[in-house]
């Protein structure tokens, strides 16, 4: 993993890579990597990124065409919306990467949660970098990568997982945590959910796993959101949405900041 969470560089990409800029390029390059190269020079010279070189300015980039460009709707709404709050843009970070990375999903979802249900005490649960680089091995075998790549991608793993909250951040043993979670950055992840093909339901992911977000919690949570009117009767799920999608969800909030 050579981009971990990246909030703050995510959050410089959704202000600047705006989609007149975006459109100018796509007309004058054929291919990826030609757009990735030209929007690097334009990123470098207004430093989108600060003092990054032109080197992790291209590398961040890639990236981003991953996390975001790749969901055009979604990106469209982050450049429109550019939520201020810290807390939903860690959260949105984190499930973009949980999206997109099919390690960084397993370890937050399934390897997390199991180091938490195997320790008697949850506050006790931890992690460290051999920990870490033992899972690593195990899931990308040992015999094809070398030891020096395996605790590269441990470390990557653990610095992603801090920054979403997941863990502690001092080094060595980490405790493992559970990050807040914004009702803003909820109401997003389930209008991208609803227009898209994942693992798992709307309901129990591995996105919401990794937050703690499971059964009553989720519901809860679910049942004070604004934009959407979840009612459970038995097995019989209702969300209600009051938004036709994740544009009209963005168009909703700047009206009600405008009102308010």
């Amino acid at each position: 993993m050579r981009v971990p969470l990246a909030i703050e560089e995510s959050y410089s990409y959704w202000q600047n890579c705006q989609p007149d800029i975006c459109d100018r390029i796509n007309n004058k390059t054929d291919t990826k990597t030609e757009k990735i190269n030209q929007l690097a020079e334009i990123a470098f010279e207004k430093r989108w990124f600060g003092s990054k070189s032109m080197a992790r300015t291209q590398l961040l980039l890639k990236e981003f065409s991953q996390r975001y460009e790749a969901y055009p709707v979604a990106l469209t709404v982050l450049q429109q919306w550019q939520p201020r709050d810290l807390v939903t843009r860690r959260n949105l970070c984190h499930w973009h990467l949980q999206l997109v990375d099919p390690l960084y999903r397993a370890f937050t979802d399934h390897y997390l949660g199991q180091r938490r249900i195997l320790t008697a005490d949850i506050t006790d649960a931890m992690i460290d970098l051999d920990i870490v680089g033992r899972w690593v091995s195990q899931n990308m075998g040992r015999d094809h990568w070398s030891p020096a790549t395996i605790a590269r991608m441990a470390t990557g793993l653990i610095a992603a997982a801090a920054s979403a909250g997941l863990c502690s951040d001092k080094m060595g043993k980490r405790h493992l945590l559970y990050p807040k979670v914004s009702d803003r950055a909820v109401e997003y992840w389930l209008y991208f959910l609803r227009a898209l093909t994942f693992e798992g339901t709307l309901l129990d992911n591995p996105y919401w796993r990794s937050v703690g977000l499971t059964e009553s919690l989720l519901e809860i949570r679910l049942q004070r959101l604004p934009h959407i009117d979840f009612r459970r009767m038995g097995e019989l799920i209702d969300f209600g949405w009051q938004c036709a999608d994740l544009n009209d969800w963005v168009l909703r909030l700047d009206l009600e900041s405008l009102e308010s």
